[in-house]
């Protein structure tokens, strides 16, 4: 490979993905070719906005939704969802917090902590 091939190779691996998209569109203008037409059946493509490149953003907030509440449980996880909450005793809707996520947009170690204590006491509580 020449060094000119070399140096391009090089210029090509800085490029984002809009900006190699860009530059595809470019070419097929520029020498009147189809990028998808020039492959035939060969199934690699040209870099694309939607490119196989990207990374994969690793989650950060997370919801703990409770599922399920045993009619023998319900005071004790009343009692956790109250303290997880930040509800006081005077809450006197005990079925809405049944119904609702119990924490939203948590850490991952807050919500398996709170998971942790939720099943203790008897719940079934999903991670979303």
């Amino acid at each position: 490979m020449s060094t000119k091939v070399h140096e391009i190779i090089e210029q090509l691996k800085t490029l984002t993905l809009l900006e190699a998209a860009e530059l595809v569109k470019e070419i097929e203008t520029t020498f009147n070719v189809s990028a998808a037409a020039s492959m035939g059946s060969v199934s690699i493509a040209a870099p694309s906005a939607s490119g196989a490149t990207q990374e994969v953003e690793e989650k950060t907030e997370f919801d703990l939704v409770l599922e399920e509440v045993p009619a023998d449980k319900k005071i004790a996880v009343l009692k956790v969802v109250r303290t997880l909450t930040g509800l006081g005793l005077k809450s006197k809707r005990p079925r809405r917090i049944y119904s609702k996520n119990i924490k939203e947009g948590a850490s991952k170690d807050d919500v398996e902590a709170a998971k942790k204590q939720l099943e203790e006491a008897g719940a079934k509580v999903k991670i979303k």
